[in-house]
């Protein structure tokens, strides 16, 4: 006879849920994840993993992923009782365990092997549970120690390595990033993938000119991994974005480049906290001011930085906090000047970036007023041809907080607009904005009020279009 589970009978105890609950949310996650074959997890499922039976396949991974949400900390599959249970059931307990450990330049090439496995490649397109206990981060020692690593690695059969390269990949990156605030990140983000693999990883594996080189040139190819990171994630790729950040960040510390792992932690913060992540998100966002990242960043890269963690702290509830943090970002972006020697990685972040971050912190802390002022004001001085993809979003949230506010219309007339933006734009986010409207909207689709019958079928026609 199977032994009862107690540790996962202890942990959904603790997230105060019914089996149940625990079931629905489990086909939540795995919906997600596309995970198809958990979509009918019921009742008795959990109640027979409590039980005693073990779960097969990928069913324990989605399940330690579902209550870690619920929880806002990672969980071990021991702590819930299924320990050497891993995904599509590998006797591991987790499937990030050994990425801090395991050589960069392996890890970028293996993103070319023609000799992928299934699973490989189901875990690069994102189609994989977002794996929290793989956002936690090295201790002190690993990051000492990463440019030695680098410097120490051997170089391959290349050509010399130099600032030509540098200029090379920088461009292709800046290209990328810059349509990807105008189209969003599900278009174009696999001939990103195929210029790292082609190009970026050959250039890392070579003979550098000197330190100086190898430096710069690691920067830049932790810039390119972080760009096609922050791709994946518009396009709801959050595995695939979870991985392309940590090796961005494996490279930004071999480059011994602090300002560049706080910007890189900052977005895995980001991420985090969209996926409800709280603790991970705090702990990615306060090592994201560590060890000089913050220091010595320039005034406009720490305003961005600053803000994000406003928005964790606001998100764990600590108000005091999260408004200090605000102010500071401001006081930063501030002190930003024309002609500043910047990293090019930071010419999206402007007043319009920092009120848009600014009105999402306030919604977060519960002031609907304060958050919709600072979206009108982000709407009102963002170049909207420029920045599609972005300004689509921020409708997208506006409207929704009018809803909260009870002003329907107003709403419905702020939808509009965010439909008319999204035109052109291929985004897993503005996906979910139509989502978030059709769901909110659906209490009124048959009181016959015109505005929401014609948003309605507007945001219908476009889940259609909208990848």
């Amino acid at each position: 006879m199977a032994r009862r589970n107690d540790e996962l009978a202890a942990v959904i105890a603790e997230t105060g849920w019914s089996q149940p609950v625990v079931a629905a949310a489990v086909v939540r996650v795995a919906a997600e994840a596309g995970i198809d074959e958990l979509l009918g997890v019921t009742r008795s499922h959990i109640a027979m993993w409590v039980a005693g039976t073990r779960p097969r396949g990928r069913a324990a991974d989605v399940l330690r992923e579902t209550l870690s949400r619920r929880l806002g900390r990672p969980l071990t599959l021991a702590e819930i009782g299924l320990a050497n249970i891993g995904l599509a059931g590998n006797a591991s307990d987790t499937v990030t365990g050994s990425e801090w450990d395991t050589d960069t330049l392996t890890t970028l090439v293996d993103l070319g092997r023609n000799s992928m496995d299934r699973e490989r490649r189901r875990l690069l397109t994102g189609a994989a549970v977002y794996s929290v206990g793989g956002l936690v981060l090295p201790r002190d020692p690993w990051w000492d120690e990463a440019p030695q690593r680098a410097r120490s690695r051997v170089a391959g059969p290349n050509r010399r390595v130099g600032e030509t390269e540098v200029r090379a990949v920088r461009e292709m990156t800046d290209f990328f990033a810059r349509r990807d605030q105008r189209h969003g990140g599900v278009d174009g983000r696999t001939a990103l993938y195929q210029y790292i693999v082609d190009d970026v990883a050959r250039y890392v594996s070579g003979a550098f000119n000197s330190e100086a080189s190898r430096r710069s040139l690691y920067s830049a190819a932790a810039e390119a991994v972080y760009v096609a990171g922050w791709m994946s994630f518009d396009a709801s790729q959050h595995e695939a974005a979870r991985r392309y950040f940590t090796l961005a960040l494996k490279l930004a510390a071999e480059a011994d480049d602090a300002p560049l792992a706080g910007h890189i932690l900052r977005a895995m913060a980001h991420q985090a906290i969209d996926l409800g992540h709280t603790r991970a998100a705090l702990d990615l966002a306060t090592a994201s001011i560590e060890r000089k990242r913050y220091d010595h960043a320039t005034p406009r890269e720490r305003a961005l930085i600053g803000v994000v963690r406003a928005r964790v702290l606001a998100s764990d509830g600590q108000k005091r906090n999260a408004i200090a943090a605000i102010h500071q970002a401001e006081t930063d972006l501030g002190r930003a000047a024309a002609g500043d020697d910047e990293p090019q990685r930071v010419w999206f972040f402007q007043e319009a970036s920092l009120a848009h971050e600014t009105a999402r912190t306030l919604w977060a802390l519960g002031d609907l007023d304060g958050a919709l002022s600072h979206f009108r004001a982000s709407v009102r001085l963002r170049r909207a041809d420029s920045f599609s993809r972005t300004h689509a979003v921020t409708l997208g949230y506006m409207g929704t907080v009018q809803a909260g506010q009870g002003d329907l219309e107003a709403a419905c007339h702020t939808w509009s607009r965010a439909l008319d933006a999204m035109d052109g734009v291929q985004s897993g986010r503005t996906r979910e904005a139509v989502v978030t409207m059709r769901t909110t909207l659906s209490p009124f689709r048959s009181r016959g009020i015109t505005s929401v019958s014609e948003v309605d079928e507007r945001a219908r026609a476009a889940l259609r279009r909208v990848i």
